[in-house]
């Protein structure tokens, strides 16, 4: 109950992820938190009203001119009864009314009247969220002390749209709600955990060399949610293309072998999860120089080896964490080759995704993408999630780390 006592108002502004505001009201009041909101008319066009309502167990605000709830300055008495104002989403529109000073509405005559901290999640189209007049409002609400957390970049709502706009995660705005109220859980305080992430690179000779196409989005994400519950992370990764996770001491690798024995050397720990699709094999003999094409002979022959298996060393490690978790990336029978993978490896639990091209996850499938949808095994069965980013993967896998860890 990190937020009990708190009173938080949540304004809801026009734009798809305002369905998310609902999921965010459910994990603020989780948490303790008595949550009023405030919608704007071009909110109602996503979430209902009814819906808000019945999440929050109050009663909803939408109209300035309301008599009943405007008897006594109702958006006066809105704005200061609040220990802190959340916009989620926040659309182009309302911030940039929002920076004019405009109170045309509820929900700006409520920001302009009061006096509390506001945290504001933008939403929006990466063309809009990239426009001079967007980043121009962003400065001036920044330097009016206006807080913010997001946007994320990722697929958007519209087909073939992609970039920065995407509204930050529900758990995402609760860790910032939390930081702004000083009161931010961090249950794995003083927790050491090892993890893996990103693809390995074989060398086949000084150019060419054996590999997949992990992005390490996914592995990078749950580094990040971790070091916010207060983790000590070690992250050792393979060559990826986005940068190193916030907050997580990161270490760099190419080869399975390298990252193995970066792993080893970072136990013992209170956990390991791995991550990282690791190659399975690596040629035998690396050539030490370019390998030619000769006119008229076949491709030269490479004689293959195995490579470590790093999750089945640290579960069976005398060091061994006391929380172990890997993860399966399969193309078929995706539970039964976890539960294969769990009691062979001697992890506690398998994160198992259906890596297939028609797995119907995302135009760019889960490898490389931004959303996944997985399944935790474990000794006392399965548990299916549903399809989400990768984000919130990682801030309930995080989640889940910390139960098991206390």
């Amino acid at each position: 109950m990190t937020l009990s006592g708190t009173r938080i108002l949540l304004i809801i502004s026009g734009g798809i992820a305002a369905y998310k505001s609902l999921d965010l009201i459910r994990r603020l009041r989780e948490r303790g938190a008595h949550v009023r909101c405030v919608m704007t008319e071009a909110a109602h066009q996503f979430v209902t009203p009814l819906s808000v309502g019945a999440l929050t167990a109050d009663h909803v605000f939408t109209d300035l001119f309301d008599r009943q709830a405007e008897h006594d300055v109702g958006h006066i008495r809105l704005s200061r009864e609040a220990d802190l104002i959340v916009i989620a989403p926040a659309s182009a529109d309302l911030l940039a009314r929002m920076a004019h000073g405009l109170a045309n509405d509820l929900a700006t005559a409520v920001l302009l009247a009061s006096d509390k901290k506001v945290l504001a999640a933008p939403a929006m189209n990466p063309a809009m969220w990239n426009h001079p007049a967007t980043r121009r409002n962003i400065e001036t609400l920044s330097g009016d002390g206006v807080a913010f957390v997001g946007p994320a970049t990722g697929e958007m709502a519209e087909s073939g749209e992609a970039g920065q706009g995407r509204m930050a995660e529900p758990l995402e705005i609760v860790a910032a709600v939390e930081a702004s109220l000083g009161g931010g859980s961090k249950p794995l305080a003083g927790k050491k955990i090892v993890m893996t992430s990103g693809p390995t690179h074989e060398p086949i000779d000084p150019v060419r060399y054996i590999a997949n196409r992990s992005s390490g989005k996914q592995g990078h994400a749950i580094a990040a949610a971790l070091a916010r519950l207060g983790a000590d992370v070690r992250l050792v990764s393979g060559p990826v293309a986005i940068p190193d996770p916030d907050g997580v001491e990161t270490l760099h690798v190419e080869s399975a072998r390298q990252m193995h024995d970066a792993v080893l050397a970072l136990l013992p720990a209170d956990a390991g999860i791995f991550v990282a699709a690791v190659a399975d094999w690596r040629t035998q003999d690396a050539a030490g120089e370019k390998i030619k094409k000769v006119a008229g002979k076949g491709p030269p022959a490479l004689q293959m080896v195995e490579n470590p298996d790093i999750l089945a060393t640290v579960g069976h490690h005398r060091q061994r964490p006391g929380l172990v978790i890997g993860f399966a990336a399969e193309t078929a029978e995706v539970e039964t080759n976890a539960a294969a993978k769990l009691a062979r490896k001697g992890a506690d639990l398998i994160v198992a995704n259906d890596v297939s091209h028609d797995s119907g996850i995302g135009p760019s499938g889960v490898m490389g993408g931004d959303r996944n949808r997985v399944r935790i095994v474990s000794d006392n069965g399965s548990d299916a999630w549903s399809e989400m980013t990768k984000d919130e993967v990682a801030a309930r896998l995080a989640a889940l780390v910390a139960e098991r860890l206390a």
